[in-house]
């Protein structure tokens, strides 16, 4: 006959919990369950803010309905080993491994199926007026072919626009880039918009130029400050080089997501440097944010723009005609 094992004390029964492995398991549930919940919560009130119907707002939160299923799958995962893989990894680590095998390209479509066809229809109900004209930050877009741009919905005038990001960051392997920079006109001004990247590739202002672009648009998203310093300092080239205004908004916050997972941000509105702007106040910047929403106002001066353009006595690069490049020789001189 076995003695009955004492009762633990409350003492010891804390004790357990300052064992390595449970402190670990405590701070990657933490980690794993905090985002996800502020990511939801913040995104329902924004949509709500932007007049998205509850109806919208409840089909979004549809993405996490497979937790609600859980008591579904999790015993398939607790009692189901994986030919191969459980004997290599263990149970549990061999389905985090299969479930991180998921095509990313299949995930980031089912992303592209839900903006699209779910969130943006009403979206662009709320935004469109006869008088404004919005850009919004690139959404995946799937094509007629099964491949996926990053595309920036634009709003011109109760019309609906876009433009495609043509350059590719090494990350974003699940897109294709874009075949066209679309030019549009809003209230007598000439625009067009250039995705993050794209507003680093010189190529593409030489393309721009003599096309009478009066602004670029600029929605990017980084991680780092020296992306967003390129970003910037390409920015104010850009407008040197064209003789046109940049706007530049960047994405700020934490999203659950592998492109776009810790973003910083600062808006910035640049003016050209010719003469007739000498007067203007040419570099307009917000501070540098990692979180929350920065605003920054920005004018337009269509009749300075025109006076520069046209003063032919000024060293003006936007004047200089296209093509220059083309059969330019360029020679490496050996010094030993």
């Amino acid at each position: 006959m076995s003695a009955d094992a004492p009762a633990k004390g409350w003492r010891e029964s804390l004790a357990t919990y300052r064992h390595p492995r449970v402190v670990q398991f405590l701070f990657l549930g933490f980690s794993a369950g905090l985002p996800f919940l502020l990511v939801f919560s913040t995104l329902s009130a924004w949509l709500r803010e932007y007049g998205i119907s509850r109806t919208a707002i409840g089909f979004v939160s549809w993405i996490g309905i497979t937790y609600s299923f859980k008591f579904v799958w999790s015993p398939i995962v607790d009692r189901v080993p994986l030919p191969l893989l459980t004997r290599w990894l263990g149970r549990r680590r061999s389905w985090m491994l299969l479930a991180q095998m998921v095509p990313r390209g299949d995930q980031v479509r089912g992303v592209a199926r839900l903006f699209w066809e779910t969130i943006w229809p009403e979206l662009a109900l709320r935004l469109s007026r006869p008088d404004k004209a919005v850009v919004l930050g690139t959404v995946p877009f799937l094509m007629p072919d099964g491949t996926l741009r990053n595309r920036a919905p634009i709003l011109c005038g109760g019309r609906v626009l876009f433009q495609d990001k043509l350059n590719l960051t090494p990350w974003e392997d699940v897109f294709s880039g874009g075949d066209a920079i679309h030019l549009w006109r809003f209230k007598g001004a000439t625009f067009a918009v250039l995705v993050c990247l794209d507003i680093e590739v010189p190529e593409l202002a030489v393309a721009l130029r003599g096309r009478g672009v009066d602004a670029i648009l600029v929605p990017s998203a980084t991680e780092s400050l020296m992306g967003l310093e390129r970003i910037g300092r390409c920015a104010s080239a850009r407008s040197v080089e064209l003789c046109c205004y940049v706007g530049v908004a960047h994405l700020t916050g934490i999203a659950q997501s592998e492109l776009v997972d810790k973003n910083v941000g600062r808006a910035a509105w640049f003016t050209p440097s010719q003469a007739a702007f000498e007067e203007a106040e040419r570099v307009l910047t917000t501070q540098t944010a990692w979180e929350g929403c920065e605003r920054q106002r920005g004018g337009m001066d269509l009749r300075r723009l025109a006076r520069s353009r046209s003063a032919r006595a000024e060293t003006n690069p936007a004047l200089l005609p296209t093509g220059l490049a083309q059969n330019l020789l360029v020679e490496t001189v050996q010094i030993s």
